[in-house]
């Protein structure tokens, strides 16, 4: 995110976020990793077609992620790269209200993988995400089992 955005910006953002975003991470099974899981954080924004080319003036006030059109005809703008997900979360964060849990929880998920050294940490972390799938509103909650 550029450092020269305007807190009037972030804050618009940060509502954005509130009424037409989400905040969320899952563990996705995926043998090629360490504990058999691959963590999947996410950001996104949602806006109807029509309104494509003010959604990306929007957008672009982020300076991180990318737009796509769904098949549905919902525009969908997503951040998903680590860095570019704390970034934007601290500088936001102070003007959440709704989904401040969620981004403090996702900073957190972030700093507690850093320091996964073996399963039992690695366990404590799928906890954590688990706890962040509560603060959601999905229809497809599930806990993850992660023994054999």
């Amino acid at each position: 995110m550029s450092k020269n955005i305007t807190v009037k910006n972030l804050a618009y953002l940060a509502g954005f976020l509130d009424g037409d975003g989400s905040i969320y991470v899952r563990l996705k099974p995926n043998p090629t990793y360490r504990f058999g899981f691959q963590i999947s954080p996410c950001i996104a924004f949602f806006q109807a077609k029509k309104e494509k080319e003010n959604f990306a003036r929007v957008c672009a006030l982020a300076g991180a992620g990318y737009m796509r059109e769904r098949k549905d005809g919902i525009m969908e703008y997503v951040i998903n790269k680590k860095d570019e997900i704390v970034d934007f979360l601290s500088q936001v964060k102070p003007f959440l209200i709704l989904k401040r849990r969620q981004a403090e929880l996702m900073i957190k998920i972030f700093e507690m993988k850093e320091n996964v050294r073996d399963q039992k940490d690695f366990e404590k972390l799928a906890g954590m995400i688990d706890k962040f799938r509560e603060l959601n509103y999905s229809k497809k909650r599930k806990r993850h089992n992660l023994t054999p």
